[in-house]
């Protein structure tokens, strides 16, 4: 992030032609991306009470006073961060909507869950403290926003153990199988080195974990598609 790209932005005014405004704004987002993306780092590290906005700008290479522009206070940014995350984890469940065969659903999801545990495993470990700590600061993202998202997904599993095709579990502990094996890749990467002789996963090795990880799932729940199901006897 460039601090004429920052002045460029604060500078900002309603008169400012559409062009412009459209680079304006291109800008903006991307300095509040690069900036999410430290803090995430920092948070991580240090957790809430141990991170400083002045530690985020040091790592954003940006004087604290334009962080703050975009961010006005350290919890601001923190729940950022967390809301942040929480879209990428709604948008991976998207699978839910767009098929009626749970193999599929269910497939799709944990792999994208897998892919968003090695993207953003910083990311992962923020939300996962703040759990730690009993989420003190995140009660209306759970309540508000986490909850009913949740509750969708149990209604579409159960309306598939309904028809035959999952086996009769309960769907918030099955969702909450999948987080914990999906999120211990990122939340617990560093006992996974260790374990794996402190050689870090490589591309291929990962994609090969995730494919084993989807077809323990899909085992575990029983999914069949639909028009197995029909086929059966």
């Amino acid at each position: 992030m460039r601090h004429d790209e920052v002045a460029a932005d604060i500078a900002g005014n309603d008169e400012t032609p559409t062009p412009l405004r459209r680079r304006k704004a291109h800008i903006r987002e991307s300095n509040e991306a690069h900036l999410l993306a430290c803090a995430e780092a920092v948070f991580a590290e240090r957790g809430l009470e141990g991170a400083s906005t002045a530690m985020i700008a040091e790592r954003a290479g940006l004087p604290k006073a334009n962080l703050h522009y975009y961010f006005p206070t350290k919890l601001a940014l923190y729940r950022r961060v967390l809301e942040d995350l929480f879209e990428d984890w709604h948008r991976a469940a998207d699978t839910f909507e767009g098929s009626d065969d749970p193999v599929e659903a269910i497939s799709g999801y944990v792999r994208v869950k897998m892919e968003l545990s090695r993207r953003r495993p910083l990311g992962s470990k923020v939300w996962a403290n703040e759990i730690i700590h009993g989420a003190e600061h995140m009660q209306d993202i759970l309540t508000q926003r986490v909850k009913p998202w949740l509750e969708s997904r149990v209604k579409v599993i159960d309306d598939w153990i309904a028809r035959g095709l999952l086996a009769p579990v309960n769907a918030q502990t099955f969702m909450y199988m999948i987080w914990a094996t999906t999120q211990h890749y990122a939340d617990f990467d560093a006992q996974i080195l260790a374990l794996g002789g402190k050689r870090a996963l490589t591309q291929k090795a990962f994609e090969a974990s995730t494919e084993e990880v989807v077809q323990l799932v899909i085992r575990a729940c029983g999914a069949v598609s639909p028009a197995a199901s029909r086929t059966q006897p």
